[in-house]
């Protein structure tokens, strides 16, 4: 709302009828929770709403956003059972509408149990990723679970800092795609110095995961974008514990 204007956040109980879903093949009948967010900003397009659910999306300059933010807003609401419903015109606003099934009875109380609590280490990391904003986000999750991170813009750029740094890197963290050298290029030479080298790759798309699973040796780790401090800090650990072990 580059001129300003209203945000109005609301909820409500609804139910979902069969006539709904008729009209909306993505809906199931049942009770639900509404969450809706509307403002009066300048709007999108029919080509915009299309796409904003896809990941790395954005109609943000470069290096102004990632493109994960709705990405993973429909992750989680579809991971509940829900769905969401995006109205937006023009000139006129937008409104998302979220629906998570309501739950019945009173909520249990929950502990954070020690085990659930994301682990952490003081390790040097060096972080290759192209995307400036999700480099950024990657930095400052590491650097909040106490490792200390180098960064990387591209293949290049990795391989020079991990020879600046040779001997002091415990593990490396490697966007698949990349411009100039991929990710497991990187890789290749950083191993053909050393051998032992720790390695998590990262990546946004499926068909990706499935060529890396069969080109690389078993037991190598894939992190699946977008991920949180959660599943960054488990991963990374999990690595570099293994790596004790087998030492």
């Amino acid at each position: 709302m580059p001129e300003g204007g209203q945000l109005i956040i609301e909820t409500q109980n609804v139910e979902i009828e069969e006539e709904y879903c008729r009209t909306h093949p993505y809906a199931k009948q049942g009770s639900y929770v509404l969450l809706a967010v509307s403002d009066t900003g300048i709007g999108m397009d029919a080509a915009t709403t299309e796409r904003v659910f896809e990941p790395f999306f954005t109609t943000k300059e470069v290096g102004k956003g990632t493109g994960l933010g709705l990405a993973t807003v429909y992750g989680v609401v579809k991971q509940h059972g829900g769905f969401i419903h995006l109205y937006s015109e023009l000139g006129k606003g937008t409104t998302f509408r979220i629906y998570i099934p309501a739950g019945s009875g009173a909520a249990e109380p929950r502990e954070l149990k020690s085990n659930e609590q994301t682990p952490k280490g003081t390790e040097i990391i060096l972080l290759a990723e192209d995307n400036e904003g999700l480099r950024e986000a990657a930095q400052e999750m590491l650097q909040r679970l106490g490792y200390r991170p180098i960064l990387a813009s591209n293949g290049t750029d990795a391989i020079e800092l991990f020879k600046t740094n040779l001997g002091h890197i415990d593990l490396v963290i490697l966007d698949v795609v990349m411009p100039g050298l991929s990710g497991p290029a990187v890789y290749s030479q950083m191993a053909a110095i050393q051998p032992d080298l720790r390695v998590v790759f990262a990546t946004g798309y499926t068909a990706e995961t499935a060529s890396l699973n069969s080109t690389l040796e078993k037991g190598v780790p894939i992190l699946q974008k977008p991920y949180s401090m959660k599943n960054l800090g488990q991963i990374v650990r999990s690595t570099l514990d293994r790596a004790r072990s087998v030492s």
